[in-house]
């Protein structure tokens, strides 16, 4: 796809969520979606490799969230993957400080290209499953937001990410559409680990019949010490 037609793409889509996109944003855009077809016929990064859709599935999807952000936060995104919802988020919000984390070294390679090719600054990478980072002081309870996509059931999720999170501060999951039973079952997790439930959205990805949800956690207590468990166990064994 050319630049002009991707620009026309990308903005007519995102304007369906109130996003308006910059002439370096629609580049960095371009760039980004570029590389990540021609590093994902060398590495498993997505399924998703036809532009329209990377447009609509990756780009307007993670800008779904930006409604969350705030300029100058601190925002950690784990399990990360190809960089989704991080670097679209640091891409639309320039200002933001965020942390990529991710357990599989190839990934991480890829996303020092992306950042380096589109020169992103305050953009931090990290190598390492989210239990192991949670129990480092240097990241324990450092973030405004922490933000996943695709990562994982809600009660283990809620273990990797609320560790992370400032009080006051907000854990963002971009989910399936049917989440009632997940919800339910990870109220507990959720009590246990510091955090009460603010919002859930339900919505349609703009004008397509994929559904989504936003689930809205604010960390209202300290993470008792205990948590995470050790690597692995949140997703054997999710607090029930």
């Amino acid at each position: 796809m050319q630049i002009e037609e991707f620009s026309q793409k990308i903005s007519a889509n995102m304007s369906k969520i109130n996003v308006k996109l910059t002439e370096k944003q629609i580049k960095n855009f371009y760039l980004y979606m570029n590389l990540l077809i021609e590093w994902n016929q060398k590495i498993n990064l997505t399924s998703i490799v036809e532009p329209d859709e990377i447009i609509i599935k990756h780009f307007v999807d993670c800008g779904t969230i930006l409604k969350y952000i705030n300029d100058d936060d601190k925002i950690i995104d784990v399990g990360t993957g190809a960089g989704f919802p991080g670097i679209p988020i640091k891409i639309l919000k320039e200002n933001v400080n965020i942390t990529l984390v991710d357990s599989l070294n190839k990934r991480v390679v890829f996303l020092n290209e992306i950042c380096a090719k589109l020169k992103l600054e305050n953009v931090n990478i990290i190598h390492s499953r989210a239990e192991d980072l949670a129990i480092n002081n240097q990241y324990r309870a450092k973030y405004n937001k922490a933000v996943s996509r695709a990562v994982a059931n809600l009660s283990t999720l809620s273990e990797y990410l609320l560790p992370f999170i400032k009080i006051d501060g907000k854990m963002i999951a971009m989910k399936g559409f049917e989440i009632e039973e997940e919800i339910n079952n990870a109220k507990k997790a959720i009590n246990i680990l510091g955090g009460k439930i603010e919002k859930i959205e339900k919505f349609n990805l703009i004008d397509t019949e994929n559904k989504r949800s936003i689930v809205v956690v604010k960390k209202v207590n300290d993470t008792p010490k205990q948590y995470p468990r050790k690597a692995g166990k949140p997703a054997k064994e999710p607090i029930r």
